[in-house]
């Protein structure tokens, strides 16, 4: 008993949990965007590892193994709220996002191995042009003027980046990573639509066994074998893909 007083009035702990008192008294949009902010830190982490995986293995197997390191991080939350909890109100819905989700990554892991990370992070940011007008056409969601001119100046500043890179010797490959951010966009407004009917917890756990399971095909064609350092990228990437996304849904 005293040990476990000691260790909760240590003081980084109390400043810890200070922190989170802060943060939870701040207006809920503020909340979000904060969650935004680091669920993108770790996405770019993220792509990083992914990067060094692509190159040393085929993409397509990169892509199983991203998304078998996600469902074996998972293992314990499945097995702690047991498999009742986690299976999904709208089974088809799930499964129809995780094929749309398999699409984009696709297209978005062909590129991944050729293209710098810096370009790549510089193409996300067309994501939300596309999340933006989905969610005006098909949630029905009101825009305002300021948004389309801050996705329109956001939108200038990649093609000032991405935009000599399209006739060069790349440009092939940054034009399949374009492609990718509508079908990524679309996944997103599925999933928005999907957190009416399923927790967080549900939908990242399925969107990972989805797409490793869509995945499977064309890993198992182009496999190789895998070194203990690529079995470290394999968790690195499982962790921080689940990571990342409840901070990514917190605000949807």
């Amino acid at each position: 008993m005293p040990r476990r007083r000691t260790l909760v009035q240590a003081p980084w702990l109390r400043q810890l949990a200070l922190q989170a008192r802060r943060v939870e008294r701040l207006d809920p949009h503020v909340r979000g965007l904060l969650w935004i902010a680091l669920s993108g830190l770790v996405f770019v982490l993220l792509n990083a590892v992914l990067r060094s995986m692509s190159q040393q293995l085929h993409p397509m197997q990169a892509q199983f193994l991203r998304y078998l390191g996600a469902v074996i991080v998972m293992l314990p939350v499945l097995l702690r709220i047991g498999l009742r909890a986690c299976w999904p109100r709208r089974l088809g819905g799930q499964i129809w996002r995780g094929a749309l989700h398999t699409t984009g990554l696709l297209l978005w892991f062909s590129a991944l191995p050729h293209i710098p990370l810096a370009d790549t992070t510089a193409i996300g940011f067309i994501q939300p042009m596309f999340i933006m007008l989905g969610a005006w056409l098909f949630l029905r969601e009101a825009m305002r003027w300021e948004r389309w001119v801050a996705a329109l100046v956001g939108f200038g500043g990649v093609m000032v980046v991405v935009g000599p890179q399209l006739s060069g010797a790349t440009g092939w490959y940054h034009l399949l990573m374009l492609a990718s951010s509508p079908v990524f966009a679309a996944s997103f407004l599925m999933t928005k639509t999907l957190t009416r009917y399923e927790s967080i917890n549900v939908i990242v756990l399925w969107q990972a066994l989805t797409v490793m399971l869509f995945s499977v095909p064309l890993a198992a064609w182009y496999w190789q074998p895998l070194g203990p350092g690529m079995w470290v990228l394999v968790a690195a990437s499982g962790v921080l893909g689940v990571a990342g996304y409840p901070g990514q849904r917190r605000h949807l």
